[in-house]
């Protein structure tokens, strides 16, 4: 069953607690928070802070996403605030496998991320150390974008690897699009406005756990 991570970016910020209870009561499996740094990409958002408040108030497993240059100055405070996945980007260089290394040895799932431009080529070497790799089919930093088709060889050539681990996408999914993802090899759908927008959120979480991979999308 696919996992379904609502991306909190998504939610009213003035009623962020509301809508992370919709989620939830939803029947999401993950709750996926970005992070970001206003360098790594154009915009600004969750602290420590947060992760900690969604913590304590659910029991949902808190999907982090760092989109940072510079992740390992709050990695040890985001895993202390609670994050249970924690995932940071192959474009930060020769760092990344360090940092992956302190996220697993920490207890949590270590992600690893690429933009959409680049290449998978780009994780040789770190997705055995990753539990999770994270293809981001928009470029990141604002929610509400079209998704970049393209990504799906991208999912395909990282299932047909062998990669055993989840494989997870962001930015544009939605219910229309989101059987040619699983058909690729997706096993986790990061998901906001077309989840946070639709009237019967519990509803379409029960459709996109009913979603099987149906072929090998060619």
């Amino acid at each position: 069953m696919i996992k379904v991570a609502p991306s909190i970016l998504a939610a009213d910020p003035i009623n962020l607690e509301r809508d992370v209870r919709r989620a939830v009561e939803s029947g999401c499996d993950w709750l996926h928070v970005d992070v970001m740094d206003a360098h790594f990409v154009p915009n600004l958002a969750y602290t420590p802070d947060v992760v900690r408040r969604l913590k304590e108030s659910f029991s949902v497993p808190l999907d982090v996403h760092l989109m940072m240059d510079e992740p390992e100055t709050l990695l040890e405070a985001f895993l202390k605030a609670g994050a249970d996945v924690l995932t940071i980007h192959a474009e930060i260089g020769e760092k990344a496998a360090g940092l992956l290394e302190i996220i697993r040895e920490s207890g949590a799932l270590a992600g690893i991320a690429l933009r959409p431009g680049t290449p998978l080529e780009a994780i040789d070497g770190l997705k055995e150390k990753a539990d999770l790799v994270l293809t981001m089919t928009v470029e990141p930093g604002f929610g509400g974008q079209k998704m970049d088709e393209r990504v799906l060889d991208k999912i395909r050539a990282l299932r047909d690897s062998g990669y055993g681990g989840y494989i997870e996408a962001d930015g544009g999914i939605r219910e229309d699009n989101l059987q040619r993802l699983i058909d690729s090899g997706l096993t986790a759908a990061v998901m906001g406005t077309a989840l946070f927008r639709i009237a019967d959120m519990r509803a379409a979480v029960e459709r996109i756990h009913q979603m099987k991979r149906t072929k090998n999308e060619e």
